[in-house]
């Protein structure tokens, strides 16, 4: 970075969570305080937050800080020598095609989203490797909120990068007091503990909704996890990964919170509104785009995944919550650790 020059970052996507992050790559105090340009595709949306300096429509309450641009043009990117990607998952490719032509040669790009690409079966960074060949993709994930991490509340996630120097690099950068980055280079089993959490959450959420009680509830995260930790495996994820801030740590936010919106549309399916009306209410939830093609790439790899398999089918109309819940209570009893249930 030549002398005397701010280090600049671009946020891809200015919702609550690339709101956040953008806010978090331009803190004061850091060393050499990042310029941050937050991108987003409403030019209105930018000229709102540009007047207003908050991100009123997403991130009520929080503002921008003076170092953090939203801008509307891709060009206005251009030399970023980091780039965020905080769309949501399945508008991460043709975000990031529009930016490649103005994307800086070999800038690290960090996947902020979580979920695999539902028309190619691909996972985030494949998706960003795709797309941007000589830019080396890294993957943030982990048990966090928005408001929480723009507010300020402690929280710790975990960012991969397969070359583990880069990842460590990376996790140092976007650190704070309040946002510990522990680094990694089990790329695979970040991206696969944040993909398959959004699904178990919305059975997590049918279960509390359908008032099946604690110990359903209990039971329910920790044969998800097994599922999870299943899909990993078969994907080369390390279990250490599996177990850690990414897999469980996340599992257990994301099925048990109401701010969770997979959570709250398995509540409202399981409190009897039908799926289609369910998901229409409650925005977007990754785990609905998510589920259909998880459960397509367990089926090639012989990985038994019934949790995610009766969430898909009832999110699908093919069985009601009823005959789900039926179909895995029927499931026969055999040793809890002993090969395929």
């Amino acid at each position: 970075m030549a002398p005397n020059r701010k280090r600049r970052i671009a946020v891809l996507g200015a919702g609550a969570w690339g709101t956040a992050l953008a806010n978090l790559a331009a803190r004061p105090g850091a060393e050499d305080a990042a310029e941050v340009m937050l991108w987003a595709r409403d030019a209105a949306h930018v000229a709102e937050m540009q007047a207003t300096g908050i991100n009123a429509r997403h991130l009520p309450g929080v503002p921008l800080l003076s170092n953090v641009h939203p801008i509307a043009e891709q060009a206005e990117t251009q030399g970023a020598e980091l780039i965020l990607a905080a769309a949501p998952a399945q508008a991460l490719r043709p975000v990031l095609e529009i930016f490649a032509p103005h994307i800086t040669a070999a800038a690290p790009v960090i996947v902020c989203a979580k979920g695999i690409e539902h028309a190619t079966g691909l996972f985030l960074t494949e998706v960003a490797a795709g797309v941007l060949p000589g830019n080396p993709p890294a993957i943030l994930s982990g048990p966090s909120f928005a408001a929480d991490v723009a507010r300020g509340l402690p929280t710790a996630v975990t960012l991969a990068a397969r070359d583990g120097d880069l990842a460590a690099t990376l996790a140092a950068m976007l650190a704070a007091p309040s946002f510990r980055l522990y680094s990694s280079s089990d790329v695979r089993g970040v991206e696969i503990g944040g993909a398959a959490k959004n699904v178990l959450a919305i059975a997590s959420g049918i279960a509390a909704g359908r008032g099946l009680g604690a110990s359903a509830g209990a039971a329910l995260i920790a044969r998800g996890f097994a599922e999870l930790s299943r899909f990993g495996q078969a994907h080369g994820a390390e279990a250490e990964t599996l177990m850690g801030l990414s897999g469980l740590g996340d599992l257990v936010l994301t099925c048990t919170s109401a701010t969770s919106r997979n959570y709250a549309l398995g509540v409202a399916m399981g409190r009897g509104l039908a799926p289609a009306e369910a998901i229409a209410r409650s925005g977007l939830c990754e785990g609905v785009h998510t589920c259909g093609v998880l459960v397509n790439l367990a089926h090639a790899m012989d990985v038994d995944m019934p949790i995610a398999a009766a969430v898909d089918a009832v999110l699908a109309e093919r069985i009601g919550v009823e005959e789900a819940i039926a179909g895995l209570l029927a499931r026969p009893s055999k040793a809890e650790f002993a090969g395929r249930e």
